[in-house]
């Protein structure tokens, strides 16, 4: 009789849960939604939906695949000769779901079960980032972290946590320096490269190379009358720099002395009379290597160089979607030129390849333009996985920190990604994208909520709508993801520290001063 009585009990209740509405969603939205949608809701079939997808057998029969795919799986326990990190500055979890669905739908294709080359990786895990004094990270203090294996001081790149931001005096202290992955590569006999669609002097690459209280002395026009040696020297003459095999990116500027005009005519910055481009051709006059500055010259080089410069713009390279004329190498063109030219050391190669203007575009509230970079950024993961073999070449994909980009509302199947889809009780819709703050503020009108709609969606400088008014939109503190394939690869598995990663990497190829896979 008690256990009817539970029975009864226990169906009233959860007919009631199930009966009740959502607390933070008045019923009557739920009607109103329905009349103010957007047409843009009514295209659920703007793209091609396998009609199968609405069959109970078809997600029963993926998932099971999925399992049979999986179970399997075994560890790849070789040493790995080569190493691959690709760092997708700014790339949150959100630009990666956005850029998915947006690479799908610009073939014309379904955009929510795209797939970018990263997630057809074995293994994936977290990155946790921060500093060690911020809660939010910046692209310095994190490049200390997954190249240099500590976190350290906001805006510090290659020096511990003892030195504060623009200590001069404390960076010099080889107490307070921290080697890179790519130096205990080079210490192992390795060669070494990196590649950024920044300047090469960016926070990023430079968390190979440099050490420096200040990320942003990329040139001497700002150490000029200081004790340290500005980032671009260190690229030339640093202990580290000066052996990398092959160097490709932006910030010609910082390398050519001031009233020196460069091959577009644009002069550069420095003020110490110094031309680091001839110093470094100087340096490798006894060693076959090529200068180049433009795509053409990439392209054209011949398969005996060793050494390779290349800075392709005076400060950071063009969007993809500004390069109109492709006088500028992709990413994708950069990385297939570094693996030709590492891929000839019998003791194997460390390369580290930044898709920098994920990050700056979305500094400047550009959604379109940081999808099309993360989808360039895509390729050229692609292209180096066509290029190497999983059984000797670790392959990492990561990235620094989020961004403030958001994927919100309940846009249908196959909405245009950058288009007006979703319905507000205002009456004025509102694009799927937006941001948490940045420069796509925009104040109300007579009284309403700008109506975005009235712009061009298809202009690739529009800025979209943010909540708080500021400059440059402001990175964001949740984690970030790891994908990875090759030796030791199943490591990056679960929540990882961010200063975890180089460790992992030097352990799989046998590098650095810590336990590696060769001591197994």
């Amino acid at each position: 009789m008690i256990a009817a009585k539970l029975v009864l009990l226990l169906t009233a209740i959860t007919c009631s849960v199930i009966a009740m509405p959502d607390r933070n969603i008045p019923a009557q939205n739920f009607a109103q939604t329905e009349r103010v949608m957007h047409p843009n809701l009514q295209r659920a079939n703007a793209i091609n939906v396998n009609a199968d997808e609405f069959e109970t057998s078809y997600w029963q029969n993926q998932a099971q695949e999925t399992i049979l795919n999986k179970k399997d799986m075994t560890f790849n326990k070789n040493v790995a000769k080569n190493v691959i990190m690709f760092l997708g500055d700014g790339m949150s979890v959100a630009t990666i779901k956005s850029a998915r669905v947006f690479a799908g739908q610009l073939n014309g294709e379904d955009g929510e079960g795209n797939k970018l080359a990263m997630e057809y990786f074995p293994y994936s895990g977290f990155s946790k980032t921060y500093c060690a004094n911020a809660q939010v990270a910046d692209s310095a203090c994190t490049a200390t972290a997954y190249l240099r294996g500590i976190k350290a001081n906001y805006a510090t790149i290659g020096v511990n946590g003892q030195v504060a931001r623009g200590d001069c005096a404390a960076s010099l202290l080889d107490e307070n320096r921290v080697d890179s992955i790519a130096t205990w590569s080079q210490a192992a006999g390795k060669r070494t490269g990196i590649v950024t669609t920044t300047t090469i002097t960016h926070a990023s690459p430079a968390g190979t190379y440099a050490y420096t209280s200040e990320r942003n002395w990329e040139s001497d026009e700002v150490t000029f009358e200081t004790d340290c040696d500005d980032i671009a020297y260190q690229l030339i003459n640093g202990k580290t720099g000066q052996n990398f095999n092959v160097a490709l990116g932006g910030g010609r500027s910082n390398f050519l002395p001031n009233g020196y005009a460069d091959e577009e005519g644009v002069v550069g910055n420095r003020l110490d009379g110094r031309n680091l481009v001839d110093e470094w051709l100087s340096s490798k006059s006894e060693r076959n290597a090529a200068y180049v500055w433009n795509r053409t010259s990439l392209l054209e080089l011949q398969d005996d160089v060793d050494y390779l410069f290349g800075l392709f713009e005076d400060e950071h390279m063009k969007y993809y979607l500004d390069d109109v004329n492709h006088e500028e190498p992709t990413l994708e063109e950069m990385t297939e030129a570094a693996i030709k030219v590492l891929s000839k050391s019998e003791n194997g190669y460390f390369l580290f390849v930044e898709g920098g203007k994920i990050d700056l575009a979305h500094h400047s509230n550009l959604p379109r333009k940081a999808l099309m970079e993360t989808v360039e950024f895509s390729k050229a993961i692609q292209k180096a996985k066509d290029l190497t073999n999983e059984e000797d070449t670790l392959i990492v994909i990561t990235s620094d920190h989020a961004h403030s980009l958001t994927m919100s509302g309940s846009a249908a199947r196959g909405s245009d990604i950058l288009g007006i889809g979703i319905a507000a009780e205002d009456g004025i819709d509102y694009p799927a994208l937006t941001y948490i703050n940045g420069p796509g503020y925009r104040g109300e009108e007579d009284g309403q909520r700008y109506d975005f709609a009235q712009n061009d969606l298809t202009d690739k400088d529009l800025k979209y709508p943010s909540l708080v008014p500021m400059d440059s939109a402001t990175h964001s503190g949740e984690d970030v993801g790891i994908f990875a394939s090759g030796p030791w690869s199943h490591l990056f598995v679960g929540f990882n520290e961010q200063n975890v990663i180089p460790h992992i990497m030097a352990f799989a190829s046998c590098v650095g001063d810590g336990y590696t896979a060769c001591d197994e």
